[in-house]
């Protein structure tokens, strides 16, 4: 089972039990430390996963935290549990203290259920108060499986998880103000909007509270027309794609070719590069649209289920690794990857390809 298998596994075992957890010491036991465990670290290891970790602060003595993560000896994860039945506090304990005094650069406040990431974005050796990454166990994301995968003892990587963080971290921030602003349009942002060429005169709070639901109802329509049209424009394309006959290039493995289907394996790379594709394009296409084929040459991403709509293909089952990616004149341009966190690199190319193909 590959991690992102086991991670949704994990998830429907922890929706199917969480009815029966009452106490924190069963929330950890029972779906804290099994997650650690699917991370590859070994939990009955207090050199590697310490439970009840010390570090004193100021004249605090004694004070400990849940667990950490140790490498050579030192924190790099700090963890806090809370019981599945509590709300997650903003910083309700030693966690945020304690972060300026260990060498850890990642903390993470749970309670089995949501998983709130944290760094020093802000300001060196102090724990942000906002996380970079929350996930929610029975409401998971997509593009949250390849940032979980981060954490994978394996696939550690303390420099590369910083940089990602300050993006998610923003990204987050700025869809939140989004979708505030479109659910319940502030003042500031109602006036900035009538005055592109609404209202001409003063902004009174009179004429903000007039134009305020006007807003609203046209944003809500705006949505409505942008998500209608991408419906219609995907229907249109399927009728058209339907009416002419699926070129497959020699390479392309038969769906009744049985004998060469059997010599196909889905590496974890494979499915690890799948869904950074898929955390890239997150912003660009229905995700439900993507999906992957994989074949004996190469391992697609194709869009709809037709494999004439590749985004691109990849060849990472050798020490060559490479993706191809279709330019705008329909050139195929193959790009090296001395790892799968160089598909990032070329994001604008896949946005670009995709833009293309929906």
């Amino acid at each position: 089972m590959n991690f992102e298998e086991q991670i949704r596994s994990f998830a429907k075992r922890t929706e199917s039990i969480m009815g029966g957890i009452q106490t924190e010491e069963a929330t950890k036991t029972s779906i804290i430390m099994p997650l650690f465990q699917i991370l590859g670290y070994d939990i009955f290891n207090p050199a590697e996963f310490t439970p009840e970790y010390t570090a004193d602060v100021g004249i605090k003595k004694g004070e400990k935290i849940d667990y950490a993560i140790l490498k050579n000896q030192e924190p790099v994860i700090l963890i806090e549990c809370k019981s599945i039945k509590e709300e997650l506090a903003k910083h309700d304990s030693q966690l945020f203290r304690y972060f300026g005094t260990t060498k850890a650069k990642f903390a993470i406040l749970t309670n089995g259920l949501i998983y709130r990431f944290y760094t020093d974005l802000d300001a060196p050796n102090k724990m942000d108060e906002k996380p970079f990454l929350e996930i929610n166990m029975i409401d998971l994301k997509d593009a949250q499986i390849p940032e979980l995968k981060k954490f994978h003892k394996d696939n550690f990587d303390l420099n590369h998880i910083i940089d990602s963080a300050a993006e998610l971290k923003y990204m987050g921030i700025m869809r939140g103000i989004l979708k505030e602003e479109f659910t319940n349009p502030t003042d500031d942002f109602t006036r900035y909007i009538i005055g592109r060429g609404v209202y001409d005169g003063v902004k009174t709070q009179n004429i903000v509270d007039r134009y305020k639901p006007i807003l609203k109802r046209s944003l809500t329509a705006y949505i409505n027309d942008l998500v209608n049209e991408k419906i219609q424009t995907a229907l249109k394309s399927d009728e058209k794609e339907d009416t002419i006959p699926e070129v497959v290039p020699d390479e392309e493995i038969a769906d009744d070719d049985t004998e060469a289907l059997n010599k196909v394996h889905t590496t974890d790379e494979e499915i690890e590069s799948y869904y950074i594709i898929k955390s890239i394009l997150r912003e660009t296409i229905d995700l439900s649209r993507l999906s992957y084929k994989d074949t004996v040459n190469y391992f697609g991403v194709i869009v709809d289920g037709k494999v004439t709509r590749w985004i691109c293909r990849l060849n990472i089952k050798d020490n060559n690794k490479s993706i191809i990616i279709p330019n705008e004149i329909k050139e195929y341009v193959k790009y090296s990857l001395e790892s799968l966190n160089d598909i990032y690199k070329l994001s604008s190319l896949l946005i670009n390809r995709a833009n293309q193909v929906k």
